[in-house]
C-alpha cells in the first residue's frame, strides 16, 4: 500500500501543480481544437497529465532505492524503456507535429528495449501450430514489439472522455496485480500498484470535470505499461497462459481491430484517419447526449462524464471473468469470444439507434425536460 500512496500523492501533487500553473503554459500545452470530431470538451485544458503518472512512478523508484528494494533495478529498467512511448507522446502534445505512425514505431521501440534489457519477450501464444515459430527469437522480438505498441495504441485511442482510458486502465492493472500477488511476484504486484496510485492521482482531476488530460505522453505511457507487464506475466511464469492477459485488455485491443477494419474494409477510408463511430461516440451520441441537458456549455461536460461509465461496465465484463478463471484457458477462451459477440451486439444496436430502453440515460434537468422519444436519424 505504500507503493500505491506515494505514487498516489506525487502524481496528484504534479496533477495540480499542471492544472495551477496552465496560464503560464497553456499555449503550449493545452488542447485548443473544441471541433474535432473527436472533441469533446468545451475550452482548452491541459493534455499533458501523463507527465504527473511519470512523476508518480518516478517517485515510487526513488522510495525503492532509498530503502533498498530488490525490485529497484527491474523498475527502474521498465520506466526507462517506457521512455520512447512517452516522449514520442508529450512531444505530440506538445508540439501536434509526431505522427500516429511515427508514435507507434516509437513504442515498438521501447518494446524491443523490454525485450532485450527485461526479458519481456512473447514466446508462446498456448497455439500449438504456431508456438513453434513465435518460439524463434527474432519473430518473438518482432511479435513483442508489434502487440505492446497495439496495446499502447489502444488505450490511446479510447482516451476520449473523462475517466475513461484512466478508469478502464486502473481495472486492468488491479487483475494484474491480483495474479501478480498471487504468483508471489513482486515486481508485477507492486509495478501494478504503482501504475494504480500514479493514475488515480490524475483521474480525481480529470473526473467528471475534465481538468486536465491525459494527451498522447500519458496514453501511450500507461498502454505501454499494460502492454509490457502483460508480456512480463507470460514471461516470468510459464503457467500464466496468455489468453488471461488478452481477455484482460480486449476491450481497449477489440476496440482498435473493430475500428480498423470498420474504416479499411466498411467506410473504405484509411485506419489512421480519425472518425466519429467508435463505441464510446455512440454511447455518448446514442445514450447520453439526446438525454441530458441542453446545447448549453455545463451540459456538454456532463454527458462526457456519464459516458464512461457505460464502458466502464463493458470493461468489466472480461476483467472480472479473466480473473475468476486465470487458470482456466478453456474459460478465458469462453469469455474471449462472449464479449466479442456482446461488443459487436451492444455497438449494431447503437448504430441502428435500436439501444435498449434500459440503457437509455434519462435525467432530467433544470434547464430542460428529458425528451422521451428516441431522435430521429441525421442524414
Amino acid at each position: 500500500m505504500q507503493v500505491l500512496f506515494i505514487s498516489f500523492l506525487l502524481s496528484f501533487l504534479g496533477t495540480m501543480f499542471i492544472i495551477r500553473t496552465s496560464h503560464w503554459h497553456g499555449d503550449l500545452s493545452a488542447d485548443h481544437d473544441l471541433g474535432g470530431v473527436q472533441k469533446f470538451h468545451v475550452h482548452a485544458v491541459p493534455r499533458i497529465g501523463g507527465v504527473a503518472v511519470m512523476l508518480g512512478l518516478l517517485a515510487v523508484a526513488a522510495w525503492y532505492s532509498y530503502k533498498g528494494i530488490i525490485e529497484r533495478h527491474a523498475f527502474w529498467l521498465l520506466i526507462l524503456v517506457s521512455l520512447p512511448a512517452f516522449f514520442g507522446g508529450l512531444v505530440e502534445d506538445l508540439t501536434k507535429r509526431v505522427s500516429p505512425l511515427a508514435r507507434l514505431i516509437l513504442t515498438m521501440i521501447a518494446a524491443m528495449a523490454g525485450f532485450w534489457l527485461l526479458d519481456a519477450g512473447i514466446e508462446r501464444i498456448d497455439i500449438p501450430m504456431l508456438d513453434p515459430m513465435v518460439a524463434f527469437w527474432p519473430v518473438a522480438l518482432l511479435f513483442t514489439a508489434v502487440a505492446v505498441a497495439g496495446v499502447a495504441n489502444a488505450v490511446n485511442i479510447i482516451d476520449g472522455y473523462n475517466g475513461l482510458a484512466a478508469m478502464v486502465s486502473m481495472m486492468i492493472f488491479a487483475a494484474f496485480g491480483y495474479v501478480g500477488w498471487q504468483l508471489h511476484d513482486p515486481l508485477i504486484w507492486r509495478t501494478a500498484f504503482a501504475m494504480i496510485g500514479a493514475i488515480l492521482g490524475f483521474f480525481v482531476w480529470n473526473y467528471p470535470r475534465g481538468h486536465i488530460f491525459l494527451g498522447d505522453g500519458g496514453a501511450y505511457l500507461i498502454g505501454f505499461m499494460v502492454g509490457e507487464m502483460a508480456v512480463l506475466l507470460v514471461a516470468r511464469h510459464e503457467h500464466v497462459t496468455p489468453w488471461f492477459p488478452l481477455l484482460v485488455v480486449i476491450y481497449p485491443v477489440f476496440e482498435t481491430l473493430f475500428s480498423i477494419w470498420r474504416k479499411k474494409f466498411v467506410r473504405g477510408m484509411s485506419p489512421g484517419m480519425p472518425d466519429g463511430v467508435h463505441l464510446h461516440m455512440l454511447v455518448y451520441k446514442r445514450l447520453v447526449r439526446w438525454a441530458v441537458g441542453s446545447p448549453e456549455a455545463r451540459h456538454k461536460t456532463t454527458r462526457n462524464a456519464l459516458t464512461s461509465p457505460y464502458l466502464w461496465l463493458l470493461c468489466s465484463t472480461s476483467v472480472v471473468p479473466a480473473v475468476l478463471f486465470w487458470k482456466n484457458p478453456l474459460a478465458l477462451q469462453i469469455s474471449l469470444a462472449v464479449f466479442v459477440v456482446l461488443y459487436v451486439l451492444l455497438y449494431r444496436q447503437l448504430v441502428r439507434f435500436r439501444s435498449p430502453n434500459w440503457l437509455v440515460l434519462r435525467k432530467r434537468l433544470k434547464s430542460r425536460k428529458v425528451v422521451q422519444h428516441r431522435p430521429k436519424a441525421s442524414n
